[in-house]
């Protein structure tokens, strides 16, 4: 039972953090299965500082639900999605006819249709001026997402 409430202070912790703005820097978890762990951790300055480090044992990563997931990659997996995931992390906040040109679309519907997929997935969120941000518990996330999707397809060797 420690281990749940370990995990429950770790939990609470981060989630003051992210509602302060601070930088999350989670506790990795210590791996325990027989078949290896998964890791990743970025540190990045991107309108804003963030640190993240993840540690996952495999038999865990394998384990949790799909649904959840797939919404992400499903989010990420479009080119106009992609296009305006990637001009939000490297030109920060924007608002919509900056990213209705950005994604090549060419109607406000379109946008719309897009945002709603990448804000239902968590990837992005709407700021109190209107415009559109990269969640910031999500920056290093999408980026080793995005880095990871270029290995795969052979970019990066």
């Amino acid at each position: 039972m420690t281990d749940v409430a370990d995990r429950l202070a770790d939990l609470e912790r981060r989630v003051a953090a992210l509602e302060a703005g601070e930088p999350a820097h989670p506790t990795p978890p210590t791996p325990d299965s027989a078949a290896g762990a998964v890791r990743y951790a970025g540190e990045v300055h991107l309108h804003g500082d963030v640190t993240w480090e993840i540690a996952l044992d495999a038999g865990t990563a394998l384990g949790l639900d799909d649904e959840p997931r797939v919404a992400v990659l499903a989010a990420l997996g479009h080119p106009a999605r992609a296009r305006i995931v990637r001009s939000l992390l490297s030109g920060g906040p924007c608002g919509t006819a900056a990213l209705q040109e950005t994604a090549g679309l060419a109607s406000t519907g379109q946008l719309y249709h897009h945002l709603r997929s990448l804000t239902h997935s968590g990837l992005v969120e709407q700021d109190g001026r209107g415009s559109y941000r990269v969640n910031a518990r999500a920056v290093v996330p999408v980026l080793v997402l995005l880095t990871a999707a270029a290995d795969v397809a052979g970019q990066l060797r």
